[in-house]
């Protein structure tokens, strides 16, 4: 089946469901020699699993990958590196009552219009639980670019209509984002955004917000100049992630109410390089990176899944009412984050090692 395997160079296939045996992870085109053990894979797998605070799906999945191929000694052997994930935790009971009804948000409609059947038990393909390959992958990916000084982070910036200012994104730690379960580097702003999720979830609905990513360290140079461009390959695989509504970089729609005078990064000596003075550009002009930081944001819609009656039909078209049971995120944005960073290091790395055969000196 195609649209299962992404990027070019570092080549990453996923398959399984939520509610089968597991998920399992392909990534080829991994150098060898890298150092790799799970060990480097759980810190971001942990970040990303379920029932890890009282704001998430409280599903108890360990997460645990089982490396079947790729490494030998401790490092990778440039084969396709081969992950296992079992799942655990499943209660496909819990689905049997929504089998021939079309949950509102989900794609169990448009799986029906495209295959003529779908996998009623959770999100069958288009569950985000398949994105524990994406995570582990990126792991990978982040490990690769580190060696080469680049850093991807990413974090919340907004849940329903509250609002942090981030200062400084450049300024922004890993220690700061992983203080709170909501993954804000704002801590007062983080506690009324916790707030927030809870009352929803009592309320038996759900909450939306916005992250937002940099990556510090890019060279010049990474994408491609026409259909390949850096920006056009971080929205794909942006969008390719669960509940992703909206992607935007730099200013991002704010140009929409600026002049050419104001939007214009203006080119300065820093650093010992050519830079510019400001950023509107997120890092990238013509689709190729400027050594800027490269940042971006994304809109996260609500958890469609909620836990009172809605109107639907089923899939002979009769109207009926659906509840859904389960076990489901109010706010999908803190389990967000990992996989966000993960999509933003897959097509850095990828870029990357594409760009070493653009020029002879790279």
């Amino acid at each position: 089946m195609p649209g299962n395997t992404f990027g070019e160079r570092f080549r990453v296939t996923t398959a399984g469901v939520s509610h089968g045996p597991g998920y399992l992870c392909i990534i080829d085109g991994c150098p060898a020699g890298l150092p790799l053990g799970v060990e480097d894979l759980l810190p971001d797998l942990q970040r990303r699993r379920p029932g890890q605070s009282h704001i998430t799906t409280q599903r108890d999945e360990t997460d645990t990958p089982e490396i079947m191929s790729g490494i030998f000694e401790g490092v990778t052997d440039g084969t396709p590196i081969g992950l296992l994930f079992r799942n655990q935790d499943q209660r496909s009971k819990d689905y049997g009552d929504i089998k021939d009804k079309y949950r509102p948000g989900h794609a169990d409609f448009t799986f029906d219009a495209k295959f003529g059947f779908r996998d009623y038990r959770g999100g069958g393909r288009s569950s985000a639980r398949e994105t524990v390959s994406r995570v582990a992958a990126g792991a990978v990916a982040k490990k690769l670019l580190a060696r080469h000084g680049i850093r991807v982070i990413g974090y919340v910036t907004q849940v329903g209509d509250i609002r942090a200012t981030i200062a400084d994104p450049l300024a922004v730690t890993l220690e700061q984002v992983e203080a709170n379960p909501v993954r804000c580097p704002d801590p007062v702003i983080a506690e009324k955004m916790i707030t927030l999720i809870e009352e929803v979830r009592k309320d038996r609905d759900s909450i939306g917000g916005i992250c937002e990513m940099v990556a510090v360290g890019v060279p010049a140079g990474l994408g491609e100049p026409v259909f390949d461009k850096l920006k056009a390959d971080l929205a794909k695989a942006l969008l390719s992630l669960p509940a992703v509504t909206a992607f935007e970089y730099g200013a991002g729609f704010a140009v929409a109410t600026m002049r050419g005078s104001q939007n214009n990064d203006l080119f300065i000596r820093k650093e010992g390089r050519i830079g510019t003075e400001t950023n509107n550009h997120g890092g990238m002009l013509g689709g190729i990176s400027s050594g800027e930081p490269i940042i971006c944001r994304v809109a996260i819609k609500p958890t469609s899944s909620l836990p009172r009656s809605q109107k639907t039909v089923t899939q002979t078209g009769d109207a009926t009412e659906i509840l859904t049971k389960g076990r489901h995120d109010p706010c999908l944005l803190p389990r967000f984050v990992p996989m966000g960073e993960a999509m933003f290091a897959l097509v850095l790395i990828d870029h990357w090692l594409r760009q070493r055969t653009s020029t002879l000196d790279f």
